[in-house]
């Protein structure tokens, strides 16, 4: 008897929830609860048993799923479910992400919205209960689209950024590095967003185009030197200026000129020469502002020149140093200075150009460099634990070594280039939101006077706070990267020597969008060589940009984006998940449609058709697994099946998913659908009993191993299928623990 339900077209808004909640009530995610002999039962598995891990990229707890997240599920899924059926003893550890400054930023807006405070009018503690509150609805949101898009990942290993299990590992992984003297406290010029009121990463900086003016001028009439610049306020900061040493300017090298006027302050600017300058580039020297420019800080510090003329404040206004324009915003001080610079009659050229402006990722605000006292990684220390290497040297190694294999490979070079021009790195934020940096400070008397006044700071690193009073904890919050930077090993109980961590790390694949290269998996690779002396994973493979069907980024302004959960509404996720992953090659932006998604729930259609077809016409009866009495015709059919499933297997093995996919969909659309059905209808009708019994068995086995070849691109309707199908009297008869159709290594 034919079930009733494949009377009907198939539903998906009907099947899918019910299958997860089937998958998840099984208890198959979990690793350690896999049903059949093959997969290990053991809790300590030996190194060469087969398992296979993966940490999920968290997503963060300020929004919804958009199609880079469903992209990333989806691929990970597939590998997930695939070795699975393998065999492979599989873990996916799913978890979120606190996103410190996104999450804190998109309170505070909510917050001014609805009441006109800010969060220094709550107070730090209130403050962060509403931070708190509004993370853990955004998490219930984000794991249940997690769900939606059938990511058959262990839920009872979830972990958060920002939970006690991970606090626990920043801190030690904090005190570690202090110890070690690569986390020191020091005054250096960082990138301050004026916005945001805290610090920002190189890579947490946005380029945006704009035109802007190029100004050549000279600080006096008798100073020798012309001097561009598209930031005129900054020169009220200047010291000296840079030259080539065997440049135009040579001669100059080592006179100081004394300005007793530019723009109402005076400024002594020292001539230097530092083979960095381009001789042949613009005027071919360069105004140095140190306090205000990444380059001329280095500059400066080689040739002891003075680094400590702020002349613009956190606020993004002019400070007291910049005399009559204290308190002016940048634009009009910039104004104020051309004005003068014209009056004057020192102003040489005025052009328009295009000009990179840095821009905050977060909020938006213009970036100005600035000089605080901050907590950075010195990522040129040699590590006496690591044979003298620096963290650079570690995370070169890794790749260089082929520890780690990046997918695609060109994307290695990118890797290397990156790390030979990482300065150290500010881990501190001077942001509420995220994990407190785990120093304490007090003041204690200098000198063995007791009464003598306080001025000496002493400092207190630890995992837990300091037992005596006195004590207080430094405001800042750390980098949301440093705790990312742990995840494959603090997601698996480090600091603790737990089992997770013995079995399952390193882990085998990371998949994540290529943009994220520099923000995050360098960072994971640096944290895990020095804590653990081993690689994260071993292969990185990086996916593109999911773009609209003109191929371009989508965009709230645009109005082109595409949410997979009303794609699951509107066409069912297997249809989504199939249109992602067709025709997406790693590290390649993709055009995405909803003609292309409607064409593969077509595919979900014409696969229940097929199965309906199959089961109407085998008549009940059993596949038998050993049948030989196939006749030439269908013997020839089968091999033809094997090899493409050894294809397949081939592109599964080489992380080649969109020629898998591709070829299932056309085996069974073009080869099973169109022509051995078709071919089955007349044989199944007048063809011998022997032509007869060979083609049903033909059916049955090729409906068995294409639903399992194609269960990890479309879970749902395979599983669907093959529950109504097969009808197993256990739940270790479901589909997503059945073996692949192929069973031999290739």
């Amino acid at each position: 008897m034919i079930p009733d339900k494949f009377l009907k077209p198939y539903n998906p808004q009907e099947t899918e929830e019910r299958i997860y909640n089937l998958w998840e009530e099984s208890g198959f995610f979990d690793p350690n609860s896999l049903p059949t002999e093959r997969y290990t039962q053991s809790t300590t598995i030996p190194l060469n048993a087969k398992r296979f891990s993966i940490v999920m990229p968290p997503p963060n707890v300020t929004g919804v799923l958009h199609m880079g997240h469903a992209l990333m599920l989806t691929l990970e899924d597939i590998m997930v479910r695939y070795k699975r059926m393998r065999g492979f003893k599989t873990l996916w550890l799913p978890g979120t992400d606190h996103a410190a400054i996104a999450t804190q930023a998109r309170v505070e807006k909510d917050i001014y919205k609805a009441e006109k405070k800010s969060r220094h009018d709550l107070g730090r503690e209130e403050f962060l209960k509403r931070v708190e509150a509004f993370a853990k609805e955004s998490h219930d949101t984000i794991t249940s689209q997690i769900r939606v898009m059938g990511a058959s990942c262990d839920w009872s290993r979830e972990a958060y950024t920002l939970d006690e299990k991970r606090s626990l590992a920043v801190r030690t992984m904090f005190k570690m590095m202090h110890d070690d003297g690569l986390i020191y406290r020091g005054h250096r010029i960082v990138n301050w967003d004026p916005k945001g009121q805290t610090t920002i990463s190189d890579d947490e900086i946005v380029y945006e185009e704009r035109k802007t003016k190029l100004y050549t001028f000279r600080y006096s009439k008798d100073f020798p030197i012309p001097i561009a610049t598209t930031r005129p306020e900054t020169k009220l900061g200047d010291v000296g200026v840079a030259v080539h040493p065997d440049g135009k300017w040579k001669q100059y090298i080592g006179q100081t000129f004394e300005i007793p006027d530019f723009a109402g302050i005076s400024l002594s600017i020292k001539i230097v020469g530092d083979s960095a300058v381009d001789p042949e580039f613009g005027t071919g020297a360069v105004g140095l502002t140190p306090t205000h420019s990444f380059t001329d800080w280095e500059i400066a510090g080689k040739h002891n020149l003075n680094k400590e003329l702020v002349v613009i404040n956190e606020r993004a206004k002019m400070t007291d140093k910049a005399g009559p324009h204290s308190g002016k915003k940048v634009a009009e001080a910039r104004e104020a200075v051309v004005a003068w610079l014209k009056t004057e009659e020192l102003l040489e050229k005025e052009e328009e150009v295009a000009h990179n402006i840095a821009t905050a990722e977060r909020t938006g605000g213009v970036v100005e460099p600035l000089p605080k006292l901050q907590w950075f990684i010195n990522v040129n220390e040699p590590i006496a634990e690591r044979e003298g290497k620096t963290l650079k040297d570690l995370m070169r190694e890794a790749v260089q070594s082929g520890d780690i294999k990046i997918l695609p490979d060109h994307f290695e070079k990118i890797y290397f280039h990156w790390i030979d021009n990482l300065r150290d790195w500010c881990i501190s934020r001077q942001i509420w939101y995220g994990q407190r940096i785990p120093v304490w400070y007090r003041k204690k008397a200098k000198g063995k006077n007791q009464n003598a006044k306080l001025e000496e700071e002493e400092i207190y690193v630890g995992v837990e706070a300091p037992e005596e009073t006195g004590w207080e904890q430094d405001p800042d919050t750390l980098d949301t990267w440093f705790s990312s930077g742990l995840w494959t090993f603090s997601t698996l109980g480090w600091p603790e020597k737990t089992k997770d961590l013995e079995m399952y790390h390193p882990t085998d694949v990371l998949e994540t969008g290529y943009e994220i290269l520099f923000f995050w998996i360098a960072r994971m690779v640096l944290m895990t060589k020095y804590a653990l002396g081993s690689v994260p994973f071993r292969t990185v493979y990086l996916h593109g940009t999911v773009r609209d069907g003109q191929g371009r980024k989508m965009s709230k302004s645009l109005g082109n984006g595409i949410d997979p959960i009303d794609v699951a509404k509107k066409f069912g996720t297997d249809a989504g998940r199939m249109a992602l992953i067709v025709g997406n090659t790693p590290g390649t932006d993709m055009n995405i449609s909803e003609d292309k998604i409607r064409g593969y729930k077509n595919f979900a259609n014409k696969l229940w058709n097929i199965a309906r077809f199959v089961v109407e016409n085998t008549k009940g009866e059993a596949l038998e697994e050993g049948f030989s009495g196939y006749t030439e015709r269908d013997a020839k059919l089968r091999e033809e099946r094997h090899a493409m499933f050894i294809d397949v297997t081939k592109d599964m093995e080489a992380y080649r998913f969109y020629m898998a996919a591709e070829k299932l969909y056309h085996d069974a659309w073009h080869t099973f659908a169109d022509k051995i059905l078709e071919e089955s209808k007349k044989i199944l009708k007048s063809g011998t009993p022997e032509e007869q019994k060979s083609r049903r068995q033909l059916l049955l086995h090729t409906l068995d191993k294409l639903l399992r070849a194609l269960h990890p691109f479309i879970p749902f309707v395979t599983e669907e299928i093959w529950q109504l199908w097969k009808q197993p009297s256990a739940k270790d008869g479901m589909l997503m623990v059945a073996e692949w159709p192929i069973s031999e290594s290739l």
